[in-house]
């Protein structure tokens, strides 16, 4: 969220970025509405003022003045309530406008629509040159009992998927890697509840857009898509010591979307499942958009060189202006390739905010000169799984059908290859 003297002073700042991310946003009228609710919280305000000063005449007056000061009185009282209901009304006119307006994009941000029109700022790695017809991931861990795919859509519905055998094994190396991988850069690891209120949802951006994607319990709480989401709001309403910054965690969670606006996309296999497993990196930092751009570049390329690690052949992109969040300033995507596509497929994301989510979710800081600052936030993918399984296993297939364990995993799984039984 914006500060609101910040809009009106910036009112073609804010409208420039509404169109670079190509949100419809009409700044006068937020700014009407502003105005509208300026003037009632005087009228409340005043109306209060009256109600206090006839109640301080009620006390002292005589018996004989009081019961005219008392009739008087509801007159008064009356027009205080329907101040406050009208203040109240214009409040979540108001409030509804707020939570919809974005954050200013990076100057580095290139133009552009959507996805298509991200720019690769970066490749690494060797694409594999196959002397055999390579196989997708799908029809591989079927062959090598790492998944079960047919049951999975049985069970859950498409986008279902049980993983079996090595495939679980896998997965727990990975995780096991990650874990000592990611600690070893100062980070604290973090297992967070996955089930969250509207507040906090509402504290990190996913709403008000965005709820057709997110699965609600029957108590109106949510499940999460990502472990930034409880981790932020770990501190929400805190005042954390300037000391304390940067706080750097780790979060691992189960994760859950619905995928509503991609029905028709990716339905079989692991690319876009309905629930998967995640390590997600989260940073708290002091107010400074230096250190926020420092550590963003930190972040992804954390998650950059756990792929390097791997073997994994990638490229980085930086996300155009129609590509990012409400909340995010800037955004690199790191995608794996997926030699059977001929294509690199999105692994992970890494975003900073600026002070968006800290002040919808009021995390401070007091500065060396004792001003009270709201604290910058970022979060970065460490590493999902199962969806990092589609390029390790299509990337490292062997000729006889089987799939070499990259280096790094090999005393975490405790072999060299998944074969066939």
């Amino acid at each position: 969220m914006l500060d609101i003297r910040f809009i009106r002073e910036n009112k073609d700042l804010v409208a420039a970025a509404a169109a670079k991310k190509r949100v419809k946003l009409d700044v006068e009228a937020l700014i009407a509405i502003d105005d509208r609710r300026r003037a009632a919280m005087a009228a409340s305000e005043a109306k209060r003022a009256e109600q206090n000063a006839a109640s301080q005449k009620i006390a002292s007056a005589s018996p004989e003045e009081r019961a005219a000061l008392i009739a008087s009185m509801r007159d008064v009282k009356a027009a205080y309530e329907a101040a406050e209901a009208e203040l109240k009304g214009v409040m979540a006119e108001w409030q509804d406008l707020m939570l919809r307006v974005p954050n200013i994009p990076d100057v580095s941000v290139p133009d552009g629509d959507s996805d298509a029109d991200n720019k690769e700022v970066k490749a690494w790695g060797e694409k594999p040159a196959f002397s055999f017809e390579p196989k997708d991931h799908i029809e591989l861990m079927t062959a090598l009992g790492m998944a079960d795919f047919e049951r999975g859509a049985k069970v859950h519905g498409f986008r279902g998927y049980f993983l079996t055998g090595e495939g679980a094994r896998l997965c727990f190396a990975i995780w096991q890697y990650a874990l000592d991988f990611f600690s070893k850069r100062s980070f604290v690891p973090v297992i967070p509840p996955v089930i969250v209120r509207k507040l906090t949802m509402y504290g990190t951006g996913y709403l008000p857009d965005g709820e057709e994607d997110i699965y609600q319990t029957q108590d109106k709480d949510y499940l999460v898509g990502t472990a930034e989401v409880p981790l932020m709001g770990m501190h929400a309403d805190e005042v954390l010591p300037a000391e304390s910054l940067p706080i750097r965690y780790l979060g691992f969670s189960p994760s859950f979307r619905r995928e509503a606006g991609a029905h028709s996309k990716d339905v079989k296999g692991l690319i876009r499942v309905n629930e998967f497993y995640k390590f997600e990196q989260l940073i708290l930092c002091e107010a400074s958009h230096e250190a926020s751009v420092k550590l963003h570049e930190e972040l992804n390329r954390n998650t950059e060189e756990f792929i390097e690690s791997l073997g994994i052949p990638y490229h980085t992109v930086i996300n155009c202006g129609g590509d990012l969040g409400l909340g995010q300033v800037k955004k690199y995507d790191i995608e794996l390739w997926v030699p059977k596509e001929g294509k690199y497929r999105e692994i992970g994301s890494a975003s900073y905010f600026h002070d968006f989510q800290c002040r919808r979710l009021n995390i401070r800081y007091k500065g060396a000169d004792g001003t009270m600052r709201y604290c910058h936030s970022l979060n970065a993918t460490a590493i999902p799984t199962p969806r990092i399984l589609v390029s390790l296993v299509e990337n490292f297939q062997q000729a006889d059908g089987s799939v070499k364990v990259p280096d790094v995993l090999v005393r975490y799984l405790g072999k060299g290859a998944i074969s066939a039984r």
